[in-house]
């Protein structure tokens, strides 16, 4: 990642090195990306401190039509030579401001993440937390939907699954993946193998770290990409990132990516498990020696206990789809219960038994998915986090020590986005959330509901037809 220290800077680059495009891409409330290009000749200190004007009223989460008018301004930290395009262009990573006073909008989520991040500055046990998400995603070779009055399908293929065993035109010869088998597998089996390494080949060219690659469990195209832990907001912008390059070289190389938590039946899902550490400037403060249970720190339990005690309402930031409720049932890996425990991952929080050093002492928060947008979902954890501190939550005594006595975690988008309702105040403080904020999430969400809700599905006909 390119990191300017001025305009000028950025400037004698775009010269120097025959950029002819800037780009600058933005992130709506619910996590979708956008962005807006100029000729590089346009580009000035005024890009910088007045950035590039755009109707906000058309972007998902953001102004109403009365108050549209809002700037995108590149981040001077956060560009790199985007490398899907033909004409050598210079991509940066932009916030979005009030176009009459470039105030910091309040919805933007990376406003969102550096609030969530200064708050941490000013607490007195911490300042700076570290973050590493897994990134599971299927690769398909191809996917059609059709949703009308009259027809409701979909249907997606993948070279590597079970079901093509039989398909004469199919690249398989023998070299199928049982359903639920493919994690680690190797080739011949694993034919995204080039995917992934192609994929990370161009992460690492852009200064993302990655730690390593491989196939997950689902036999029909599931893989998994780890890197490198990373502070707040820089994991967030490497997270959207990710997303972008997976979905990019897939679409160069003939193949479709997707990030939904469930796309198939009765196959593993793809979850977005969030490794997460505390620091008081460069000294860790999860880990105590010889404490008990593994380690933790009397502050590392209670930020355990925040996240516990709010997971229900957290999971309507995390988890925020109605496909995301069909990972999280009985039956799979995914967790279904809020508590903690060592190595244990059907636990909400896995305390990784390998993690021993006091640097490394960290949780595993694994209901997520990445339906969220990864800088609310960020945010959120850590303030869930950060108020079990403040309020000595202990998850022993509220008994999320045990899977026996851990309580449910929702089981339907409809009771996570109630919980989020009830249970809110802890996303407030500091107006790192605003009121605002949830307003506009919690419509989009029961407007998804009543839309899903009110159509029939297919299996419905299979099921009731003949009644």
């Amino acid at each position: 990642m390119l990191n300017f220290e001025s305009p000028k800077d950025a400037a004698s680059f775009v010269k120097g090195n025959d950029v002819q495009q800037i780009d600058i891409k933005f992130t709506n409330l619910f996590g979708g990306l956008h962005h807006i290009t100029i000729p590089a000749s346009r580009l000035s200190r005024k890009t910088f401190e007045e950035g590039i004007g755009f109707d906000g009223s058309s972007i998902p989460g953001f102004a109403s039509i009365e108050k549209s008018d809002m700037v995108v301004i590149p981040d001077l930290k956060r560009s790199f030579i985007d490398p899907f395009y033909k004409i050598k262009t210079l991509s940066f990573i932009g916030s979005t401001f009030e176009a009459a006073d470039k105030k910091e909008f309040a919805l933007d989520p990376r406003a969102i993440a550096s609030k969530a991040e200064r708050l941490l500055s000013k607490m007195n046990f911490a300042n700076r937390s570290l973050w590493g998400p897994e990134y599971e995603f299927y690769v398909f070779n191809s996917v059609n939907y059709q949703n009308e009055e009259n027809v409701c399908f979909y249907e997606v293929d993948s070279e590597e699954a079970h079901w093509n065993s039989l398909n004469e035109e199919s690249a398989n010869r023998g070299y199928s993946i049982k359903k639920g088998k493919g994690y680690h597998t190797v080739p011949p089996k694993d034919k995204l193998y080039n995917y992934r390494s192609e994929l990370s080949a161009h992460l690492e060219n852009i200064g993302i770290e990655v730690k390593y690659h491989h196939h997950e469990g689902g036999g029909a195209g599931q893989v998994e990409l780890e890197v490198q832990m990373k502070e707040l907001l820089q994991s967030g912008d490497q997270g959207q990132l990710i997303k972008y390059f997976a979905k990019m070289v897939a679409y160069e190389s003939g193949f479709t990516v997707t990030f939904m938590p469930k796309p198939l039946f009765n196959e593993a899902g793809s979850g977005m498990h969030f490794h997460q550490m505390l620091f008081k400037d460069d000294a860790p403060i999860f880990y105590e020696n010889g404490s008990q249970p593994f380690e933790l720190s009397k502050i590392a339990l209670n930020y355990i206990g925040g996240i516990l005690h709010h997971s229900s309402s957290l999971l309507g930031i995390t988890n925020p789809s109605t496909n995301s409720y069909k990972r999280l049932m009985p039956g799979f890996e995914a967790p279904i219960k809020a508590c903690f425990s060592l190595s244990n991952r059907k636990a909400a929080i896995r305390i990784p038994a390998y993690a021993t050093l006091p640097v490394e002492k960290r949780i595993e928060f694994r209901p997520p998915d990445a339906t969220g947008n990864i800088y609310l979902s960020l945010s959120a954890m850590l303030l869930a986090g950060l108020d079990g501190i403040e309020k000595s939550i202990d998850p022993i005594k509220e008994g999320f020590d045990s899977f026996e006595t851990g309580k449910l975690l929702p089981a339907s988008l409809e009771n996570s986005i109630k919980a989020l309702k009830d249970d809110n105040s802890y996303l407030l403080k500091d107006n790192v959330f605003t009121d605002d904020c949830l307003k506009n999430w919690i419509a989009e969400k029961e407007k998804e509901l009543e839309e899903l809700n009110s159509r029939v599905h297919p299996y419905e006909i299979e099921l009731y037809y003949d009644c």
